[in-house]
Order: C-alpha cells, then structure tokens, then sequence
C-alpha cells in the first residue's frame, strides 16, 4: 500500500477482503509535548540523567525493601541507599529482562524486551546491535553521554587480551561505537569477575580469578596504572571526577551509566576504609597518577572489612559479602553529596538498580557463599537464573528531588526496556519506535496513571534451582530448562522446563501472593481464559531468534479479536526534529484530526509534520508463513503486534507464522519532504511477493491497542 492521498483512494477500488473495513492514517509528532525547537535549545530544562546498576544485588539487599524488616540479629544496613529512597520513589514491582547478566543489559541498552532483543540467554560478550540506545538517543537528545564500570557487549575477540592485538577498533560494538562519548572501565564479562583490575589474587578458585585483568579508559588499556584500586571506588570516584570535569566546561546536560561489577562473582573487599565525609572534595576522590590513580588505592588488597560485619560470629564471606553491599552504599552516599556541592542535585534524575537476582558464589578456593545468609530474595523464591520472583524482581529506587515526590511508591509492574522511554521522556524527546518501553514519569512522580508496562521474560539455562529451605519444596532443586513469564490483566504467567507451547502458565496474584504457592491455573473458567491469553499473548511478543532456539518458535502468532470499526481515518501531527532515529509513540499524547475518510488524507503532512505513524490491524486472509517487506524512500520501522519486522538500519524483510484474522500494525516514518508514501508487501507460503490491498486493514478497538 502507498500511503498518499492518490494511492489510497486507488486502493478502495481494490477487491475488499472484508466489508466495512477501515483504513486509518496517523501522523505523529512522538513528543510529549509541542516541540518546534532543537533538543539543545532546550538543554536548561533537560534533567541530568544517571543509572546505576548493581551486579546481582538482590531485592532483598536493601535496607529500605527488606533487611530493615528482619525480624533477626543477622542482618544489615544501607543508610544511604534507605536516605535516596526516602526523597524519592521505590519501583516494588520492577523487573529485569532476563535473570542473568547479558540480556538484562543488553535489553536495558536497547529499551527492547527479551521478545526482541538480540542477545538472550547466557551470551555474555556478543556484539550489541548498531540500532538506538538509551546513549545514542539522549546523545540526540543534545546530552554528553558516558558508561562507567562493567560493559561485556562488545562483540568478537571474548577473551582476547591486549598482547594479542585487540584494541577498540577491534571490538564492532565498543561502548563508544554505539552511543557513548567516554568509556571508563571493564570491556569484557569475564574482567568483571574481579574487583582489583591490576592486582593478583591468590586466593581465587582459579586462574581466571586469580590474574588481573583489563580495563579500559577510551582507546587506551590503563590496567597498570591501577594498583591497589577497587573497582568499587574506582568507578565512584571516576564517576565523581567526570561530573565535576564536565560542570566545570559545560552547561550541556549528562547521562552516566556507572555500572557496577559487585557484589557480584568473587567476594573481594577493599583494602581500606571509606574516606571521611562525601562529596566533590571528600570521600573517593580520583587523584589520576600512575600507581595512585584514587585515594583509596593500597596494599595489601582485599584485607578490609566494615564495622557492620566484625564481631557477629558471621562467616568469612558472609563478612566479604556486606562489607561489599555497604561499600556500594557508601559510593552512593558519596554521589548525592557530589552533585548537591555541584549545585545539580535538584535536577539529576537518578535510578538505582540490579540486573538479576542474588548470586550463589563467592570464586574463594576455600569457601562457597549462599544468599540464604541474608535473605537476599526479599520474601519471595528464587535467585539469580530463576524466573521465579526472586530471580527476576529487582530493587530499583528513582531520584529527582525537583519532580519525583519524597516518600513515593510506585507498585505499577514495570522493566528495563521502559527507562529508555523514560529518559527520552525526561530529555523530551520521543523513544525510538524500536522501543518497546514506556515512560516511567506519571507514576514515579505520582501525577498520575500511565500506559501500562509490557512484562515479559524468557530465559534458557540447563542447571536447577536451589534446594533452600527458605522456598516452597515444589520449586527446590527444579529443572529450570526453558522458562517464560508474561503480566497479563494484573496476573504473573509463568513456564519453566517447558517443552512445548501446549504447556500451561502457572498464574499467580502477586498483589496477595507474591512468594507464588497458590497457582491459579485452571480453578475457575476465568482463569481457563485467562491461560488462553496468556498463551496468545506470548505468540505477540516473542520473535524468533536462531542463536537462541525455543520450543514455540514456531507457534503462529494469534490473531486478535476487532470490534467498533468504521470508516474514517486520524491524524495525530507534530514535528520532531534533530534526530537519528526513527521515533515511536508509546505514552505519548501528540494532537490530533480526525478526517471523514480516506479520501480527505492529504497529498502531504499538515503543519510542518514530518513524523508518520500509521496505526491499524492488519486482515491476513489464512494461517501461513508470511514474509513482509516495506518499500519506501524514508527512514522506516514495521511492527506487527510487538513484534519488530523491520527497522531498516538492521533489517529489509522479516518472515512469520500468522492466524487468519487481524494482527495490530504500526509503520512508523521520518518523512522530511511530508510525502509519507510507502508501500507494504507480501508473500504467503513462499507465493510472489505483492502490494497489500488498503482494504486489508481496519481500525477499530481491541485488547492488543495501547
């Protein structure tokens, strides 16, 4: 279909495949609100955005979620983590993508859930597509933009080291090749497995964990440099260094990822105490000389440990364990001082949160380490690598003392995939319209309800769950297998071992329920419904993916039931300008028109627009294999579903099994001339490529429309 005003009333002569059927054109300023001027010109109102992300941080290692509640004397503290919550929001029902590492990142980086994204499962180290990032984005946005600490998405070369010639330009999707300006810290999954990148470890469980490793500040490889620094400190304290440095010379906002490698994989401490005091001219403080590179750096290493934990009776790890958890406590103590000295506090968005549940190691040749020690699952089962609750729900608090209300709490269901959205919305700049997320902002900042989040998870790993006593005995020592979890209408679906898509969802009401024993499944005709579209929804959401096979990969995707049609169509119009990226709509609320038909679409965009989006439900006419293809002059994204076919910076042509009936669309379109002209094809079991008629697609109401 060529979507001009000719083309369509051309289409209306076609042979209809269903009578009263709708052609709806939406023309979308993805904004939130009217923007007619560049992100720059509006870099006063712009919020400083940092997210910071803990390695294996459990829901229940914080103060605030959990261990303030423990009714026992083996428990701890997180003063400073517990003071950002106060005077700001706790998200209690946010989720990761994946209960591991990789995807969880990845999916973060992307604003895609697992359905989409390129890397799932266990692929640690695999290039991170050349598609729209939370950086590239605010990057467009008119932001400075910088990753600290862990990365592990470069691509090629795993575990090259630099005496084997790798450097940056080896790496295809190096931080700074996909968004970042500045680059400060580990490259590689497996370097973050160790938290003094120049100092040899003897007590570790093997070589890999005994040797240092790389770590990188740019082009340049700065591991010799570093003796004696913690990579904890090492992070904060460069963090610290870059915002001063970047306040000092520019007015420009900033977004910082500080991602930490703890307290993840080896239970190293730091060599001293934290330094006195916080803030730009306390605490950590980056020095940048060769062998003294921060304040903290001394020998021996991992000699110390903080006064919380001595005294107890507690084991050596447990010991290493808090002592760790505290020092990323105090880093964060430390940051919120740095930017109040800065004068920027009250306009720094802030997130603080983990990429999976609470690990089960400790990489010591002596001893093992268990999270049942503290509870680190919160009141829930499962660790990192289930899919169970504790695996997948992750503590997350939001800061931003000029809009997010102290004392907020925000029990809405949302993941990774929806702080792309939401940083986007802060920068006021629309989300790609390869984002799958949604803006945060109304119900963090309690002005109001939102679009609800999509909640989806999938995850592949052989092992078992643990056999802890603390969990409900069905789900001890279970084969994991392939699992899935989807929210449907306010309930958790969740598959482990599955083997086939026939396999049910177990359903549970987290709201009453949340270590999940009673499983809803099939106790009442609701909930036999309720499985059903939990099944169909599935088929919605996950597209295939042949580096990570699935025992549904080839179920169709089901089609939806569209009720309400008439004839008409509207037009939603803005202008969007400076960017390098397709944008979406998702949370948006762009003006509109509403025309009488198809005929009355204009030859161009009204107003200046140059930002399409044609909304509608695609009419396939039977079960099959289709394959699409758009053909068009102009920066382009299909999505059928929430499936993303095509996004021409990655992909021309997508193919997928389909139910006869109707399956949500949406093309969206950056037309600079206002021409939107396009043109939709399509195969059936490997038929001839052709146009599709207008009259296969209708508007009308239904449960897959946001």
């Amino acid at each position: 279909m060529i979507l001009s005003s000719s083309s369509v009333r051309t289409s209306r002569r076609q042979t209809s495949w269903v009578d009263g059927l709708i052609v709806a054109i939406v023309v979308l300023s993805a904004v939130c609100r009217p923007r007619t001027a560049t992100a720059q010109d509006d870099a006063s109102s712009q919020p400083n955005i940092i997210f910071i992300l803990c390695d294996d941080l459990g829901w229940g290692d914080l103060g605030v979620l959990h261990q303030n509640d423990r009714d026992t004397d083996k428990k701890f503290s997180t003063p400073n983590i517990d003071a950002m919550a106060a005077g700001g929001a706790q998200l209690r029902n946010h989720y990761c993508p994946a209960p591991v590492c990789a995807p969880s990142r990845a999916s973060l980086l992307l604003g895609q859930h697992q359905g989409n994204a390129a890397i799932r499962d266990n692929q640690f180290d695999k290039a991170l597509p050349d598609a729209p990032t939370v950086a590239s984005v605010l990057k467009a946005a008119g932001y400075k933009t910088a990753i600290i600490g862990k990365y592990g998405l470069q691509g090629d070369a795993r575990y090259a080291m630099k005496s084997d010639g790798t450097d940056p330009d080896s790496w295809p999707a190096y931080p700074t090749k996909r968004g970042f300006d500045d680059f400060f810290g580990y490259v590689r999954h497996v370097d973050g497995h160790v938290h003094y990148p120049a100092d040899r470890w003897e007590l570790g469980n093997s070589e890999s964990h005994r040797s240092p490793k790389e770590l990188w500040h740019n082009e340049k490889e700065i591991s010799s440099d570093l003796a004696g620094c913690y990579t904890t400190d090492l992070f904060t304290a460069y963090a610290k260094h870059w915002i001063g440095t970047h306040q000092a010379n520019s007015r420009q906002p900033f977004f910082l990822y500080l991602a930490y490698d703890t307290p993840h994989a080896a239970l190293q401490v730091p060599s001293a105490a934290y330094p006195a005091g916080f803030g730009a001219e306390q605490g950590v403080q980056w020095i940048g000389r060769p062998g003294r590179m921060i304040n903290t750096a001394s020998l021996p290493i991992d000699s110390y440990r903080h006064p919380e934990t001595t005294g107890n009776g507690w084991s050596d790890v447990e010991e290493r364990f808090v002592t760790m958890v505290r020092r990323i406590d105090n880093g964060i103590g430390d940051l919120l001082q740095t930017l109040k000295d800065f004068g920027i506090d009250e306009n720094t968005l802030i997130v603080f949160s983990s990429d999976n549940g609470p690990h089960h190691e400790a990489y010591l040749a002596s001893s093992q380490y268990e999270p049942t020690s503290f509870e680190s699952y919160g009141p829930f089962d499962g660790t990192k690598r289930d899919t169970w609750e504790g695996g997948i729900r992750v503590p997350t608090l939001a800061h931003w003392p000029a809009k997010i209300p102290a004392g907020t709490v925000d029990e809405s269901p949302s993941q990774f995939h929806d702080w792309m959205a939401t940083f986007a919305d802060a920068a006021g700049v629309p989300a790609p319209a390869t984002c799958d997320g949604v803006s945060l902002l109304p119900t963090v900042t309690a002005a109001g309800d939102r679009v609800p989040s999509t909640v989806y998870v999938e995850y592949s790993q052989n092992g078992r769950t643990k056999a802890y006593e603390d969990f409900e005995p069905r789900k001890r020592d279970q084969k994991r297998g392939q699992m899935q979890v989807v929210h449907v209408d306010g309930y958790k679906g969740v598959r482990v071992d599955i083997q086939s898509h026939d396999d049910d969802f177990q359903i549970y009401d987290l709201r009453n329920d949340p270590k999940e024993l009673n499983d809803l499944a099939g106790t009442s005709d609701e909930f036999r419904r309720l499985q059903q579209r939990m099944k169909d929804r599935v088929t919605g959401l996950h597209h295939k993916n042949e580096s990570a096979p699935r025992p549904y990969d080839d179920v169709p995707v089901a089609a939806v039931a569209v009720s309400n049609t008439r004839r008409g169509a509207v037009m939603l119009h803005g202008q969007v300008k400076d960017l390098s990226y397709v944008p979406g709509t998702a949370g948006t609320r762009p003006m509109s028109t509403t025309l009488d038909s198809y005929d009355a679409f204009p030859d161009s965009l009204p107003g200046g627009s140059n930002t399409v989006q044609f909304r509608g439900h695609l009419n396939v006419p039977r079960d099959g294999d289709y394959t699409f293809a758009l053909r068009t002059d102009h920066p382009s994204v299909l999505r059928l579903h929430d499936l993303i076919l095509i996004d021409d910076a990655t992909k021309t042509s997508a193919t997928l099994k389909l139910e006869q009936g109707h399956h949500p669309i949406r093309v969206s379109l950056v037309c600079p001339t206002g021409d939107p002209d396009w043109t939709l094809m399509w195969s059936v079991d490997g038929e001839a490529m052709s146009t599709v008629p207008g009259e296969a697609i209708v508007v009308g109401e239904s449960d897959a429309d946001r």
